[in-house]
């Protein structure tokens, strides 16, 4: 906190001639000496907060006239009033800024720190600075950022996708602290953020917002944790709660499991009760009743049920909407297209503003497309004046130019523009809207507490396990387990290091059975089946197939898998379920589940409980 600031008036009197006047001149001059204290921002928390003083009471009032030749000094200028952080709320279907103008979000995403990278993409090519330069300048206002809750893992630290002679400021950052340093970064440059859970692991997506590996305490936790720690720096605005809800996702029927909008409510909340001026960003769903949109695109039953927040103006609705190059929906081939677009959209979101229920931010769009004579190029032209006639938000999707679907506003050497989408968007770009606090990070937040813990790389296992006959004999069939390792990050991964490890209930002899590689993608490959330690309980796994490789064994390409099919010869058993797989990395557990009693006995990922040999940790 900055040291009280007190400011004396001092005046020198030079008398030649005593006289009684100008002592009681020099005594009310003296009368306005006063003590201010500013009000200071902390260079760390960025919090604003008012000192105290000693209260000097009334001036005593001058009741003399004034000394002929003497001027009295001016009032003192009172302490500016502290700024207040610019946070957005709603009122009808129009967002507002602090002051209560209406703002508009004309947005990008910047995708990436949702993967395994833990970074925004593109950083392996050019400065992150200089990146948030550029959507600076070419005028968009607000930062749609996906993350996985994987980033909340300490352990989660960009060692691939970064250059680091070339970003040297972020070596060594986790991926929260990265995501701090790209939210200061943006709010040094007027641009706010929205925070947009959009993966729960760096695997991928989930059609509802929880997992086995991120249940829904996780995530309401996660996102108290992101909102508490961003509370005070207005650059963050909002959190866009869950990405694309699909699937068995429903809105209005009041089942707890599929009810998006239950969930939403209840995420909201607990965020606003930790954080009251985020807005709460809500997307739609997959299928209301019969009627199949994009995925988090329909809002059909926001009307019926709408989401009830502790704070109704933090609302903004949020759909995705996408052209003919993600996927030919039917109304690209109506006879009356383009003309049949605006009602599309009304049916699924458009009346929530058009009915000033409340905003709508469309989240997602994008194409590789704005010709005026391909179909793709139509849908964005037509779908970009639609939100301009109505005052609707958006963030385009994407920034990136790796987005298979729909390339985006960078092209493939992450430094050029592609000027033909740029044209079309910067004819719908609002102004930006003041940032006041873009350092404010609470960094005294604990992380939340991990049931299960996240994957440091996102690498997963595909497994079959058939069972095919012997000999044709009738006898007990072999168990043939065909496994793929999938590499999900855009860096090789050393099999050497990996261990899969697969649960199963066999006879007392089965450990002594041999196995053998029916075919493997790779060389050097070495499985075993050994007992599994046990727990006294029923239905404990009575094996475990332990697959190791060699020196030989080479890598997992990026982006990549290798496959391995393997057979248990007359195998008197069954599998333990697709969940009693685990893949582990240097010893670690890297991605799946192992059976209960390993939990129980208190020995998760203990290796040698199963008489393994492992890489350092």
């Amino acid at each position: 906190m900055n040291p009280l600031i007190r400011r004396c008036v001092c005046i020198t009197l030079t008398i030649t001639v005593v006289g009684s006047f100008l002592l009681v001149a020099a005594a009310g001059a003296l009368r306005h000496e006063v003590e201010t204290a500013t009000a200071s921002r902390s260079g760390v928390g960025g919090r604003v907060s008012s000192v105290s003083t000693r209260d000097p009471g009334p001036p005593i009032p001058n009741t003399r006239p004034p000394t002929p030749g003497l001027v009295p000094p001016a009032a003192p200028t009172p302490p500016p009033e502290p700024k207040k952080p610019n946070y957005f709320s709603t009122r009808g279907a129009k967002i507002v800024d602090a002051s209560g103008n209406e703002v508009r979000i004309t947005g990008v995403n910047w995708f990436g720190m949702e993967t395994g990278t833990y970074a925004p993409h593109g950083l392996w090519a050019r400065r992150w600075t200089d990146m948030l330069d550029q959507i600076a300048a070419l005028g968009y206002n607000t930062i749609r950022l996906p993350y996985s809750n994987a980033i909340l893992d300490l352990n989660s630290r960009p060692l691939e996708g970064i250059d680091f002679d070339l970003n040297p400021d972020l070596r060594g950052l986790n991926g929260l602290e990265l995501m701090d340093r790209i939210v200061q970064g943006a709010g040094e440059r007027g641009l706010k953020v929205i925070l947009d859970r959009h993966r729960p692991t760096p695997q991928g997506q989930s059609k509802l917002w929880y997992t086995d590996e991120v249940g829904e305490e996780q995530w309401i936790a996660d996102w108290q944790t992101l909102a508490q720690r961003y509370r005070e720096n207005d650059t963050v605005i909002g959190a866009d709660l869950h990405n694309e809800p699909a699937g068995n996702a429903t809105w209005g029927t009041g089942d707890p499991k599929t009810d998006w909008r239950l969930a939403a409510e209840r995420a909201g909340n607990a965020i606003l009760a930790v954080n009251p001026d985020w807005l709460i960003i809500v997307e739609g769903i997959e299928r209301y009743e019969n009627d199949w949109y994009w995925m988090g695109g329909s809002l059909q039953g926001a009307g019926l049920a709408p989401v009830r927040l502790s704070r109704p103006d933090k609302l903004v609705y949020s759909a995705h909407d996408y052209g003919p190059g993600v996927f030919n929906q039917g109304w690209f081939q109506a006879p009356d297209f383009p003309r049949n677009l605006p009602t599309v959209w009304d049916k699924r979101w458009g009346y929530l503003v058009r009915q000033n229920v409340a905003p709508v931010l469309v989240g997602e769009f994008g194409g590789k497309s704005v010709s005026p004579i391909e179909t793709e190029g139509i849908w964005q032209r037509q779908l970009l004046g639609y939100l301009k006639d109505n005052g609707i938000h958006f963030t385009y999707w994407s920034f990136n130019p790796n987005s298979v679907d729909t390339g985006g506003l960078l092209q493939d050497d992450w430094q050029a523009i592609d000027h033909a989408k740029q044209s079309l968007l910067a004819s719908y770009l609002a102004p930006r809207s003041p940032v006041l606090f873009a350092g404010a990070v609470d960094r005294g937040v604990p992380v939340a507490t991990r049931k299960n813990p996240l994957p440091a790389v996102p690498v997963t296992v595909l497994l079959q396990t058939p069972r095919q006959p012997s000999n044709g004999d009738g006898r007990t069939p072999d168990l043939t387990p065909q496994f793929q390792i999938v590499n999900h990050t855009p860096s090789r991964l050393p099999l050497e290091q990996v261990q899969v490890r697969y649960w199963f209930t066999a006879g007392a002899d089965a450990a002594a059975l041999p196995v053998s590689i029916d075919w493997a993608s790779v060389g050097d490959v070495h499985p075993r089946v050994i007992a599994a330690p046990q727990s006294g309980q029923v239905g404990d796994p009575t094996h475990q197939l332990v697959v190791t490789f060699g020196k030989n064994s080479g890598m997992v390409p990026a982006k990549g898998m290798v496959e391995i099919k393997l057979r248990l010869k007359q195998v008197n058993g069954e599998k333990a379920g697709d969940d009693q797989i685990a893949l582990y990395f240097w010893g670690r557990r890297l991605w799946g589940r192992e059976p209960a009693m390993l939990a129980e006995n208190g020995v998760p990922g203990q290796a040698a409980q199963a008489g393994l040999t492992v890489g350092p940790s």
